[in-house]
């Protein structure tokens, strides 16, 4: 499962850098994913958002519905 999840998130990757941002795998416990947003995204008002709606909803509908991401600061 981690290789899926590292493979998903490259795929979503283009689309923070399209907005001057970028993320950075921290770790990946078990289903947990610890993420770092960086750039434009670190700092947003909406990375929770990001992360919950975006990043967390896209690898539990094609990954494993039990995958938490975790925004590390």
């Amino acid at each position: 499962m981690e290789d899926k999840i590292k493979a998903k998130l490259d795929e979503l990757r283009p689309m923070l850098q399209a907005d001057g941002g970028d993320m950075e795998l921290i770790a990946i416990e078990g289903k947990n994913v610890k993420l770092m947003l960086k750039g434009a995204c670190g700092g947003c008002p909406h990375a929770t958002i990001t992360i919950r709606d975006g990043i967390q909803r896209i690898l539990r509908e094609e990954i494993d519905a039990e995958i938490t991401v975790e925004r590390v600061m």
